[in-house]
């Protein structure tokens, strides 16, 4: 037991200020993202909007994310990361006020562009490539996959106390709609979030920031290659995952079964619950397989459960392997950021990340409005039928291309033992 207490003794001390700051507003931000992504769906619905109008404000959400993102990592090192997160901050205030204000479509398209709020219950928006990049420039190399894999577990658990709380939002109407207090109190805390996230923000130290002559150089150089390789890839990823993204699943789920928001708000918070608990094996697993290994191989057999999906008899029978689905799901997100900042040069990862992280949000953003015609004609297991598919397509394809592409550090003890 002390031999335990001063490892995490030492964990603890070792990490920077900044590395704590950037946690808690991660976690802030995905509380919204959870609250946002399970009452936004249904709410629409209460108010009468069309499954495909769902599903193309979903995707304009998702689009405006994936644009930050490439806008926010490639601006980077020119206009600094702490600037660009203060300015993200401030729109999520503004988007929330927007949302609280008026349900009008328009309002909600210029909320969706400005704020990009999350119909998928995951992180999206410039905020992302700019903490990763900021985390990799305070963090050491080989402590970045259990630091992103915690990055990514408080992310999760915040996400899913956002979902938990959709249901203390719910009124009793029918098909668990909201009261008109109950919807904009929790827009109006979704701002609050975003007033919070500035605070934090501003106290971050230059350590996040890159180096002196990052500003004056290309964002992308040696690593443009591997960069637009991984980037294509995880667009396909991104593509299969946008057909699913929890707003829709909720819609989805609904329909099918008729299930309201008091079963879906617990289901999506345990499903959330799950996949936060996959993130603590991410970094032990990819410690004896290696990166690549862990990404491809945990990733496959949640597919096959998302797939299955579609042809669940019930609905305890969905919310089981949609729950076990989750608990694989996401052993790939850790190790994918890390594999991504440890292939790239220093002063490229914020590009890096803002790329691969923007054409995830793009190529995500086509698929909403497809799951909504889906919908539209009654094809409830449709999507999942087609993500799991696509997401197994871009595992085999990954491993494919990069099992012989070895890391930076291992080229670097290949050449040592050469010398």
């Amino acid at each position: 037991m002390p031999a335990k207490r001063c490892l995490l003794e030492s964990i603890v001390k070792d990490l920077a200020p900044d590395v704590w700051l950037i946690m808690t507003a991660t976690f802030l931000r995905n509380l919204g993202f959870g609250l946002i992504s399970v009452t936004l769906g249904l709410t629409l619905v209460a108010r009468g909007f069309s499954a495909a109008a769902i599903g193309g404000l979903f995707a304009l959400a998702l689009l405006s994310g994936g644009a930050q993102s490439a806008l926010f990592g490639l601006g980077a090192n020119r206009f600094g990361r702490r600037r660009l997160l203060l300015l993200q901050a401030v729109a999520i205030m503004v988007g929330g006020a927007l949302l609280a204000w008026s349900l009008s479509p328009w309002v909600i398209g210029l909320a969706a562009l400005l704020a990009s709020f999350s119909p998928t219950g995951k992180d999206i928006g410039g905020m992302l490539p700019l903490e990763q990049a900021g985390l990799a420039r305070v963090v050491p190399a080989d402590r970045r996959t259990f630091i992103y894999a915690n990055y990514n577990l408080i992310a999760a658990v915040g996400t899913a106390l956002g979902a938990l709380a959709a249901g203390v939002f719910a009124g009793h109407g029918a098909g668990g709609s909201f009261s008109p207090f109950a919807w904009r109190f929790a827009l109006i805390l979704y701002g609050l979030l975003g007033l919070a996230l500035a605070v934090l923000y501003n106290r971050l130290t230059a350590a996040v920031e890159g180096g002196g002559k990052a500003a004056k150089a290309p964002p992308l150089g040696p690593s443009r290659t591997i960069v637009t390789r991984l980037t294509a890839l995880f667009g396909v990823d991104a593509l299969a995952g946008g057909l699913v993204v929890q707003g829709i699943v909720v819609v989805l789920l609904h329909n099918r079964f008729g299930v309201g928001l008091g079963v879906l708000g617990p289901l999506f918070f345990l499903s959330n619950l799950a996949a936060a608990g996959s993130y603590l094996a991410a970094a032990p697993l990819a410690k004896r397989f290696g990166l690549l290994p862990t990404m491809v191989f945990t990733h496959l057999p949640s597919n096959v459960l998302l797939l299955l999906v579609a042809f669940a008899p019930t609905f305890p029978v969905a919310a089981a392997l949609w729950v076990a689905r989750s608990l694989l799901s996401q052993l790939d997100v850790p190790t994918r950021q890390a594999y991504t900042m440890a292939m790239v040069q220093p002063d490229e990862q914020a590009a890096a990340a803002g790329l691969t992280a923007s054409v995830r949000g793009v190529s995500s953003a086509v698929s909403p409005s497809l799951s909504g015609l889906a919908m539209a004609q009654g094809l409830f297991g449709l999507p999942f039928i087609a993500a799991g598919t696509l997401k197994a397509l871009y595992d085999l394809a990954l491993y494919a291309i990069f099992r012989g592409v070895p890391l930076p550090s291992e080229r670097a003890q290949a050449s040592s033992r050469v010398t």
